[in-house]
């Protein structure tokens, strides 16, 4: 019986979950450590080869050479292959700027090379794995900022190499932050940075495939129907609300074109497709939008709600001038589709009715 009891108690139960989360976390801990000695043994394997580079004997068999010996030595071992061995010394090539450790190491001979990465700006590119550095370095090679532009955003999100390889393909550092916005206008200070951060220009609407000719709800439809998709593409906080999201003011009923919440802003996004070019008129429809949704979803400790404009093309001259004559947050973007089916590709495809047809005519 006072067995039973002991099992039953709510502080053991506690206790055995609290060993579980222990336990877990001490696994990511060595996991993480472990990847850190890796990546630091490949950046100063890169550094060594760059060094022995201007005494190469074997020409272009300069990395088969090393791949070779260090096989030989270490056997067990299956990351000497030629290939990986270019990347070690582009690893080491492409971040070696950043900080420069072999002069902290000589300046401090007490110090070891892993005390200096945890003080440096380099820790977290010693912490992300190297399948996704590999990555990195394959769209990145030569642009340091670039690439730590990947390692930082891998490191804040936890994204996966999928994940990675797609804002990698397209050009999401180019893209990031890059929106036509009065975010820094009509923000406070602390959330404009933000709030500018959080949009893209142009928005990567290739994860849809819709007819040349598409129209509007087409569009809407889509991007519903890959709603995860969009919220990936949209960034980091978006939680989804609703689509036509119904507004009453006054006498009428407006319908917003997408609803969502930032989380990482707390405040409502208004999101207004267009299927054409930007016009100063959007504007004051986005702007409606957004003051209604303050006054009658906005609650205490919410941000300001924020405007998004995304449309198909936009002079961009223009749509600062029309940005800049309203009090509303609001950014204008364009977005970007190139997966397009000919415009009488539905036409060319069997309706319902001649399918079943054919297998009637089958069976007979």
């Amino acid at each position: 019986m006072s067995n039973e009891v002991i099992f039953l108690d709510k502080k053991y139960k506690n206790w055995i979950a609290d060993i579980g989360m222990r336990f877990k976390r001490s696994q990511i801990k060595a996991a993480t450590k472990v990847n850190e000695e890796m990546l630091l043994f490949y950046w100063e394997l890169g550094r060594d080869i760059e060094a022995i580079k201007p005494q190469n004997l074997y020409g272009t068999n300069f990395y088969e050479k090393i791949s070779k010996d260090l096989t030989k030595e270490l056997p067990d071992v299956k990351s000497f292959s030629p290939r990986n061995l270019r990347y070690m010394n582009d690893f080491y090539l492409l971040y070696s700027d950043a900080v420069n450790l072999q002069q902290v190491v000589a300046e401090l001979p007490d110090t070891n090379l892993q005390q200096v990465v945890a003080k440096s700006e380099m820790q977290n590119i010693f912490r992300i794995p190297w399948g996704h550095h590999i990555c990195i370095l394959n769209k990145c090679k030569g642009n340091l900022e670039k690439a730590l532009f990947f390692v930082e955003k891998t490191m804040e999100h936890n994204w996966s190499r999928a994940v990675l390889m797609n804002f990698l393909d397209t050009n999401l550092y180019e893209r990031e932050g890059k929106a036509i916005s009065n975010f820094a206008r009509a923000l406070p200070t602390v959330t404009s940075d933000l709030a500018q951060s959080i949009t893209r220009d142009p928005y990567n609407f290739d994860f849809l495939t819709l007819r040349q000719d598409y129209n509007e709800k087409e569009l809407k439809d889509a991007l519903m129907d890959n709603v995860q998709s969009f919220l990936l593409e949209l960034g980091t906080g978006f939680a989804f609300v609703s689509r036509e999201y119904r507004l009453v003011i006054g006498q009428t009923e407006q319908f917003v074109d997408m609803l969502f919440y930032n989380i990482l802003m707390h405040c409502y996004v208004v999101v207004e497709v267009k299927v054409r070019e930007f016009m100063p008129a959007d504007i004051g429809q986005t702007g409606t939008y957004v003051e209604a949704v303050n006054d009658l979803l906005r609650k205490e400790g919410d941000g300001p709600t924020i405007g998004l404009l995304i449309c198909k093309t936009k002079d961009n001259v223009l749509a600062k001038y029309a940005v800049n004559s309203s009090n509303e947050p609001i950014g204008i973007s364009e977005y970007m589709l190139q997966n397009l089916l000919p415009g009488d590709f539905k036409s060319a495809m069997p309706t319902i009715e001649e399918i079943e047809q054919q297998l009637r005519d089958t069976e007979i």
